[in-house]
């Protein structure tokens, strides 16, 4: 079956998905109401003067979005004081990987060099290999005219340092090393006015008021229960090793292992040091080398094998979470653009009014673009490739031969994947398009009669099953715009 007509195949359901959409954005903008402050602050009012000691916007964490806004911002002739816990450089292995849209994200926001003396390591893409059938299919990414779009694999700390020294470079960042206590509230709104923070080593309690205050202080944010109302649910975790001189399949690609019965991710962090994220489901093991020995090492490619049991038994210790497609930060560069130019057309953040317009602004532009596609995608993949039930091991074998056919069937997927590309409806086009394509695969492999009768019915729990898994995503996102 030709790829063109199974992507026009899911174009059919696109319609419905479009009516759903602009059906939900057309109630939120009918329903919504102006608040109190809309009433009573008027653009342009404000003669605020500001300065290093009496900031306009505090920002909170200075890791990658941390740094990055505040330097953003400061270059636009705002005042900013940046509130980080620890200063020093920090050892994880979350953000390791930089995928091209981030990389084109720095460009924009003038931080390249930030990439540059960490011996960042070049990505072109991965390699995925199927322990089911031993084959494996090179995923590159794109090239936009004669320019070959490249991603950075990078230590993070490293990263980290670079970011915050230009931010200390900037004349208009004050940066407090401090533990933040309290986000302060006005007593006639639900307005944050400033913060309450501890300097490090000392138990006084300093306040610090501004207009603005942006919240970035990563996984374990103490105020995420303040701002965020969903539960989250932990279905597993990525334990990460260090590997030493480990073979690279592909020169500068990343590899992916469809190990049963969830995915192992591999990348370069330098030119010695080889990163390995293992998916563990639901409760970790009481034994963790014991369950890499027996558990993952047999399933990883004889070139990984070696390296991965030295650093088994080095004893080098797992960390936090990680996200399957790498794409967190690239989504957190591409928020501070977003946001930079929203808050151009505030010309004081005193102004409530005009931030709340540009906060919904902000919101709304990033769910129709990069966070839409990267949450649903990483979402969408890690429900495919750690497939819980036939239908999703059918879905997940049909991924696997959809990219071995090449052309769009590649170059789609990866446009979505390295952030370059993120169009929602191209994401759900060639979802869609596995799907169709794993019923196709089903009919294409029966034999006898006794076969058909068998799967006459299972394509509809094929496809049940991809609807299941992708409408509920969807409806997560569409919902964040209708608060907003």
């Amino acid at each position: 079956m030709d790829t063109a007509n199974l992507i026009g195949i899911c174009g059919l359901t696109a319609p419905v998905i479009i009516l759903a959409w602009n059906i939900g954005v057309a109630c939120a903008r009918r329903g919504k109401k102006p608040t109190r402050e809309s009433f009573v602050t008027g653009k342009g009012r404000h003669n605020n003067v500001y300065s290093l000691e009496q900031p306009e916007v505090i920002v909170i964490g200075s890791g990658v979005v941390g740094s990055a806004v505040a330097t953003a911002l400061a270059r636009d002739g705002r005042f900013v004081t940046v509130i980080e816990r620890d200063l020093n450089e920090p050892d994880r292995i979350v953000g390791e990987l930089l995928q091209p849209g981030g990389v084109r994200a720095l460009h924009q926001l003038g931080l390249s060099n930030c990439v540059e003396n960490i011996d960042a390591q070049i990505v072109n893409g991965y390699v995925v290999h199927d322990l089911e059938t031993g084959a494996h299919v090179e995923i590159p990414y794109p090239t936009f005219g004669s320019q070959k779009q490249q991603g950075r694999s990078f230590h993070h700390g490293r990263f980290v340092q670079n970011l915050r020294g230009l931010a200390q470079d900037e004349p208009r960042i004050r940066m407090i090393e401090a533990n933040v206590v309290n986000l302060l509230e006005s007593e006639d709104s639900d307005r944050i006015t400033g913060v309450e923070y501890k300097l490090r080593d000392s138990e006084q309690t300093s306040r610090l008021t501004a207009p603005l205050t942006i919240v970035c202080d990563g996984h374990f944010s103490r105020f995420r229960q303040k701002l965020v109302r969903e539960n989250v649910q932990v279905s597993s975790h990525f334990v990460g090793l260090l590997m030493e001189k480990c073979p690279q399949y592909l020169p500068l690609h990343a590899e992916l292992v469809l190990g049963n019965p969830s995915p192992v991710l591999i990348y370069c962090i330098s030119e010695q040091h080889t990163r390995v994220l293992v998916d563990v489901q639901g409760k970790l093991p009481k034994n963790m080398p014991d369950f890499m020995v027996s558990e993952i090492a047999p399933q990883l490619p004889d070139h990984i094998r070696q390296p991965f049991l030295d650093a088994v038994s080095s004893g080098d210790a797992y960390n936090m979470r990680h996200p399957l497609t790498g794409g967190g930060m690239s989504v957190g560069l591409h928020d501070v653009i977003l946001w930079r130019n929203a808050l151009r057309n505030v010309a004081d953040c005193a102004d409530v009014y005009a931030v709340r317009k540009a906060q919904t602004l902000f919101h709304r532009q990033r769910k129709n673009n990069h966070a839409f596609v990267v949450n649903v995608l990483a979402q969408a993949l890690y429900a495919l490739f750690s497939a819980s039930d036939r239908y999703l091991h059918s879905l997940r074998k049909a991924c696997f031969e959809y990219f071995k056919l090449g052309g769009e069937c590649v170059a789609g997927p990866v446009g979505l994947l390295s952030v370059l590309n993120p169009s929602p409806w191209k994401l759900l086009g060639h979802f869609f398009a596995v799907a169709f394509y794993a019923v196709y695969c089903n009919y294409r492999d029966i034999r006898s009669f006794r076969s058909l009768r068998r799967f006459m019915l299972y394509p509809l729990g094929i496809v049940s099953k991809a609807c299941s898994v992708i409408f509920p995503l969807i409806w997560s996102e569409i919902k964040t715009i209708v608060v907003y």
